[in-house]
Order: structure tokens, then sequence, then C-alpha cells
């Protein structure tokens, strides 16, 4: 699960910030580690969503987004220059999943520090842009599946059809999405699913992502808590919707 927010670029924030900003984080976040940057995606509603890339002068070049990871990994604050995300992962096989309170709660903390942080040392305004909500889901083979033949098991809407008459074969690998407006044009609701293998194992997995990204009229940070509650319910009604209801009680008793 992933919570993350987008805003207008603080220029002033260089990478000596960085070090000093961790300080307030590292009790819990005490390891620390450079990535790539995320470029911003914006919801658009007068063309189809598109990669915009903000101007990057020579005085502001494009710094690493940043992770702080939890002591115990399953926590990550990333930060860059636009964005500001906290997500939860799982990384040992008895991790229980989080419920959504848990985490929106740890994300707005975090940011509430991130926020008075950059107040305090004169970084400018932290303005939003665009929110982002993100829950992946790794299925893997056996939980309700075995082939991908099998699909229509747990994602009826995609169940393939079978038959004496049928030429082909069932897929070897699979990658379907689909996006759905958010009320009153507050952003979208993007679902995915791909077939993979897993790292650790090389077990076959289904990844199934549901994003819900925009800002709508939910545009000061006071407001944004609204705009995460309605991403929340479209994710869930939308994992509802998308999967079958015998396995999401006996496979994944309703992890969302």
């Amino acid at each position: 699960m992933v919570c993350g927010i987008l805003f207008q670029r603080l220029d002033e924030f260089l990478n000596p910030f960085l070090g000093i900003l961790w300080e307030k984080y590292k009790p819990e976040y005490a390891h620390c580690q450079e990535v790539a940057p995320i470029l911003p995606i914006i919801e658009s509603f007068d063309r189809p969503a598109q990669t915009k890339h903000q101007f990057i002068d020579v005085d502001a070049p494009l710094l690493p987004r940043t992770w702080f990871v939890h002591v115990g990994g399953n926590g990550v604050i990333q930060i860059q220059r636009d964005r500001f995300h906290h997500n939860w992962r799982k990384v040992q096989p008895d991790d229980e999943y989080p419920r959504y309170q848990p985490v929106i709660s740890m994300f707005r903390s975090h940011l509430m520090t991130f926020t008075q942080f950059v107040e305090d040392q004169k970084l400018g305004v932290v303005t939003p842009l665009q929110y982002e909500l993100t829950y992946i889901n790794h299925i893997a083979q056996g939980e309700g599946w075995e082939t991908l033949g099998d699909i229509g098991n747990l994602f009826p809407s995609l169940s393939l059809q079978a038959g004496k008459d049928r030429f082909l074969s069932f897929p070897e690998s699979i990658n379907w999405q689909a996006s759905f407006i958010l009320p009153d044009r507050a952003g979208r609701l993007h679902t995915k699913l791909q077939s993979a293998i897993r790292r650790d194992d090389g077990r076959p997995l289904l990844v199934f992502e549901l994003t819900a990204r925009g800002i709508g009229n939910y545009t000061a940070l006071g407001t944004m808590w609204d705009w995460f509650d309605l991403a929340h319910q479209w994710v869930v009604q939308g994992f509802t919707d998308l999967t079958a209801p015998q396995v999401q009680q006996d496979i994944w008793r309703r992890r969302i």
C-alpha cells in the first residue's frame, strides 16, 4: 500500500537538507538509500492521462528519490523535490497486512513532519498538485488458480471461453488494464493485472494493482484526507467488483 502527494517543486530543497530531515525520522527509519526519481503523471480530463515533465534548469538539477526505510523494513518514506510518499511492504512471509487506517495515519503524521520542516527551513510551501493511493496484491499460484486458464476463477470479467471449438491455447502471460473516473472528476481509478514470477522462489504470480490518482476540488492540504477516503472507497469497491466473492472470502479474506 502506497500513499502519496505530488506538489509544486521545491527548488530550494537541496541535497544537504535531506540529511537534516532524516534526523527527524531516523529513530524509526534508520536506513537510507537513493533510487531513480518518479516523473509526474497528471490526470487530465480534456485528453488522456499523460506524463508531464516539469522544467528542470541548471540551478535546480533533478535530485534522486530518497528512501528512509523503517528498521523493520516494512515502512518506507519516499521523498523528492515534488513528492512525498509513504508505503507499507511485506518483507517476511508472516508479516500481517495492515488495514487502511493505521497506514494513512502514519502517512499523515510523517507528512506533517515534512511540511513543518519545509516551513521551518523556509524552503517554500507544499502546494498539492495531485494525490495517489495504490494497493498492490501478489496472488501466488495455488491461491485460487493454477494456470492462466483459471483466470476467470479470480476475475470473472476476464473469464476465458473454453470448449472444443476453441483454437487458441490458454495464454502464456497476461497484461490487462482499465481506468474508471472518480465522482466529480476527482481523479481516476487505474486497475492493472499482470503475470509475473516471484524472485525468491521462481513461483508464478498474478500482480493485481489498483491506483487512485487525482485531486479534483480537494486542493488544500486540509481537505486531502477526504480525497484519500474517497480513493480508498473506490479501491475497495473496485477490488470487490473485479474479483470473485468466493476467492475474496476463502483465499484473501478481504485483505484491503
